[in-house]
């Protein structure tokens, strides 16, 4: 299975249903950024290193298994603004079958 469907909210509150790619390595700030979904230069600055959380998104679906948030992506998140119980890096979300029905919803900049 090369794709899965996932649906992305962008920051206007605008529902995008896509097709994101399981057989190139990419991680979902990847995927939303390569819809343009979020204003070029507010979303993944620091390219998907865990340094920067502009990428946050609430996941808004209780039956994707994800994977476990790592350490680095954990105290990342403690010192990110809007964080909420479902937050997570999108840069930390590899997208993998798994993931087929993911909701995702693009933090609010800060």
């Amino acid at each position: 299975m090369p794709d899965i469907k996932v649906t992305i909210i962008d920051r206007e509150g605008i529902t995008h249903e896509i097709d994101a790619p399981t057989d190139m390595s990419m991680s979902m700030m990847e995927v939303v950024k390569a819809y343009e979904l979020a204003e070029e230069g507010t979303f993944g600055t620091c390219g998907g290193m865990c340094m920067c959380a502009s990428c946050q998104c609430y996941v808004e679906s209780d039956d994707v298994e994800l994977n476990e948030m790592g350490a680095e992506e954990d105290a990342m998140l403690s010192e990110a603004f809007n964080v909420k119980e479902n937050s997570r890096l999108s840069c930390q979300i590899p997208v993998t079958e798994n993931l087929e029905g993911l909701v995702l919803r693009i933090a609010p900049e800060v």
